[in-house]
């Protein structure tokens, strides 16, 4: 059985704990891999090498690190198709929607090929008389980043690109479901001019988190997960003096008033929905269809569910894939038992339903009650529930009492109902008519509510902010014939 290494000080280095952790192949259910979870000695050998060459790093000039990440994005481009495919064969997602993923995580490596511009801080000329006050942003040390299942190479280009051009050096967690991409990006930073040990991959599960959260040489921890797993995470990690941003948990409604184009609707809801089979923190899973539009939109939905492909990254027309393990496809199954809704597209009655592979179709399920298990639970899967509401207001409210507050979005044709909308909405993500609202890398990305733990949300400006921190230097060069003791208050004027 191949094993599924750790990458520590620039090279591949074998795992030599006891426990193995399966990787399955999803669309047909065989186990294809192991990885050897981290042991505590092994965290901290990633954890001392990151130690070793981050002042090295640090004082490497900001064009240095530019150039290391224009290399390294022009390597992950040439690999776009072999990170893909490695990516699929591991998560289940098809071929074309891990080559997505791999484009919107190439464009968070060009916003780090900026530093050199926007790392630059303030300057003050004559605060005080002959008195010049700046501002510089400097790193933390090392960092570490703790990532999801669903996207095995976006997710940590969005932490790790950012915290290396910032002087960081990295030591990363990837899921153990899908672990394999992580070590291709490690060798691509390698040849991309990293110096060894800035980059490090521990992999592994739950103890492998807890000792990098308990790791005195680490000084911030970025998460992407759960909600549960989340909180716990900030709390641990702040505790432990770290600086933590850790994005839990959605339920994304995408809100249709009456007017709005119901076939751009339901095209909308279906791509956002079903994509990576709904495995996505900014799926919609939540319709709330508006008045009059409800049966037209339902009606639109379901016919295009029903000419959805279903299929393995190996079938070029494949369009939707299977879920990550049969433990998780189970659990999404048996929400199709749940009372408080009417079953409307069943995806249990896809011929690979049963089969093998952890494949469960897509599922259409209409007059959602707002207590049941469909509409509180984050399912994670191929189920996109429809919530019915007779006024904007009680679609807005619907948004802004949910738990989470990840992202959300309004189709319609009316500009004073979206500029409405968007002012109205408690979430920190909006869509107008953009079903998956994913800021652009020069935002940055990030939730309210019980989507977030910590001040700041992830990539772009904010990710910088993260990585760095602040220093003021106030700075005076006097004649020393005008030297003198003066205990009072320091002035400015």
């Amino acid at each position: 059985m191949r094993e599924i290494p750790h990458w520590i000080d620039g090279t591949e280095v074998a795992g030599t704990g006891d426990r193995r952790l399966p990787v399955y192949d999803p669309a047909t259910g065989e186990r294809q891999a192991e990885v050897v979870a981290a042991t505590g000695p092994e965290v901290r050998a990633a954890v001392r090498s990151a130690a070793a060459a981050q002042p090295g790093w640090r004082a490497a000039s900001l064009s240095r690190r530019a150039e290391v990440m224009f290399r390294f994005r022009d390597l992950v481009d040439a690999n776009r198709k072999e990170i893909a495919t490695l990516l699929s064969a591991e998560h289940g997602k098809t071929v074309a929607d891990a080559a997505g993923e791999v484009a919107r995580g190439l464009e968070n490596v060009e916003f780090a090929t900026g530093a050199p511009h926007l790392l630059k801080g303030g300057y003050s000329e004559q605060a005080a008389t002959g008195v010049d006050v700046y501002s510089i942003r400097q790193p933390l040390g090392v960092v570490a980043g703790i990532t999801p299942f669903n996207f095995p190479a976006m997710v940590p280009m969005w932490m790790f690109c950012t915290a290396l051009v910032a002087g960081n050096t990295f030591v990363l967690k990837p899921s153990e479901k899908d672990p394999s991409v992580s070590l291709l990006l490690a060798d691509l930073l390698r040849r991309a001019g990293l110096p060894d040990g800035a980059f490090n991959v521990v992999q592994g599960d739950r103890s492998a988190v807890e000792a990098l959260i308990a790791d005195p040489d680490i000084a911030a921890l970025s998460f992407v997960g759960s909600t549960p797993v989340a909180r716990s995470i900030y709390e641990a990690g702040t505790r432990a003096g770290k600086r933590v941003q850790a994005l839990g948990g959605a339920k994304n409604h995408m809100v249709v008033l009456p007017d709005a184009d119901v076939d751009a609707a339901a095209d909308a809801a279906v791509s956002a929905g079903f994509g990576s089979a709904g495995e996505r923190c900014m799926a919609v899973s939540v319709v709330v269809a508006v008045g009059s539009v409800a049966d037209r939109l339902v009606e639109a939905i379901a016919e295009r569910i029903g000419r959805i492909r279903v299929g393995p990254a190996s079938d070029p027309d494949a369009e939707m894939g299977p879920l990550i393990t049969g433990e998780h496809r189970d659990r999404v199954r048996s929400y199709l038992d749940q009372p408080g809704g009417r079953v409307v597209v069943d995806g249990r009655t896809l011929p690979d339903a049963d089969g093998p592979g952890f494949f469960l179709g897509p599922s259409l399920v209409d007059h959602v009650a707002t207590d049941s298990a469909y509409y509180l639970d984050e399912i994670f899967g191929p189920v996109l529930s429809v919530v019915r509401a007779e006024t904007y207001d009680e679609a807005v409210a619907l948004v802004n009492t949910c738990e989470y507050g990840n992202g959300t979005a309004i189709f319609t044709r009316d500009g004073g109902a979206a500029r409405r909308f968007q002012y109205d909405v408690v979430c920190g993500m909006v869509g107008v008519n953009v079903p998956i609202p994913v800021p652009v890398a020069y935002y940055s990305f990030g939730g309210w509510k019980a989507s977030l733990f910590g001040d700041l949300h992830m990539y772009g400006p904010d990710g910088l902010a993260f990585y760095t921190r602040t220093k003021v230097v106030t700075s005076r060069w006097p004649d020393p014939a005008t030297s003198e003791v003066d205990l009072g208050f320091p002035k400015v004027r």
